[in-house]
């Protein structure tokens, strides 16, 4: 029995919690599956498994090497279908993770799309305002904004959006409209810490950068709080265009100081290296470049 034999049966097992329903569904004798499981982990110098009397549970070396298991068998089964030019409907669980809101705005309508296309495929929708390490933490895809850093992923760039300052109409109308960032001092700042982590914010002008110390009535840890904040007149926050798209368009929110914004940061999709032959992973950058870069709160 090779590697690849001794993977399939390991994922059965796992995900049956049982080596005698694993052994029904493999069509092997429930001792045949006992034994390449305990030479699976003689091999691999682990212990993949828990076992009492009545149970089974993996341990959480079984639980990471059997998301790489499941990962190594769909490559192989896309590899062998691309070899004799077969084709692979798209299947297996989908892992992705983006910022929150771009994520909850723009990735949630195309992720449900594809699933409506591809019924063989299940999702998990990690959003969250850091970088996740798409090895470490089992993730096929995710959306980055800015530089990327890591030489390892592949990339696909949509576009770029901005880090804007912007408040309500009526706020500006009350209290002025800044016409330089250093006018920033005099005015409410709500902080939107995800976005605008630094007390210093930085712009850009013709005579070179320009960092203004602001001091904040409000820090909002949640990107929707200081939107919120924002809309209902309190002040000038500091935050992405897709996040206030909706709001600038519906003239809720207007953009200020625009002549002084920072580069442009870029939008991509990025994935591991070879991952793209696998059926769902490539489907899913399809659609999702296709849809992102007819995005309107995505700039190009």
């Amino acid at each position: 029995m090779d590697k690849f034999d001794a993977m399939r049966i390991f994922v059965e097992v796992a995900e049956a919690n049982s080596f005698v329903a694993a052994s029904r569904k493999l069509d092997l004798s429930a001792p045949a599956v006992t034994r390449a499981i305990a030479r699976l982990e003689k091999v691999l110098g682990v212990q993949l498994f828990n076992r009492t009397t009545r149970h089974i549970r993996l341990t959480d070396t079984g639980a990471r090497f059997f998301d790489d298991a499941k990962r190594i068998l769909e490559d192989l089964e896309q590899a062998e279908a691309m070899a004799n030019g077969s084709y692979i409907q798209p299947k297996g669980e989908l892992t992705i993770t983006a910022p929150v809101l771009f994520g909850q705005m723009h990735i949630t309508p195309i992720l449900t799309e594809y699933l409506q296309a591809n019924p063989a495929v299940t999702a998990n929708a990690l959003f969250f305002d850091r970088i996740s390490n798409l090895i470490d933490e089992g993730m096929d895809i995710a959306i980055r904004i800015g530089p990327l850093k890591d030489s390892s992923l592949y990339a696909t760039r949509v576009g770029h959006v901005q880090r804007i300052v912007c408040a309500s109409p009526e706020y500006l109308k009350e209290y002025g409209t800044p016409e330089h960032p250093s006018e920033l001092t005099d005015h409410r700042i709500i902080q939107a810490t995800t976005v605008e982590p630094s007390t210093s914010w930085r712009f850009s002008s013709p005579k070179g950068k320009v960092s203004v110390k602001v001091t904040p009535r409000m820090n909002c840890c949640q990107n929707g709080a200081a939107i919120c904040a924002a809309s209902h007149g309190f002040g000038i926050t500091r935050l992405m265009s897709y996040q206030v798209g909706e709001e600038l368009k519906a003239g809720v929110l207007q953009r200020i100081l625009k002549d002084f914004e920072m580069d442009p940061l870029p939008v991509n999709i990025v994935y591991l290296g070879g991952q793209k032959a696998n059926a769902k992973i490539r489907s899913f950058i399809d659609l999702a470049v296709e849809r992102l870069r007819a995005n309107p709160f995505i700039d190009h």
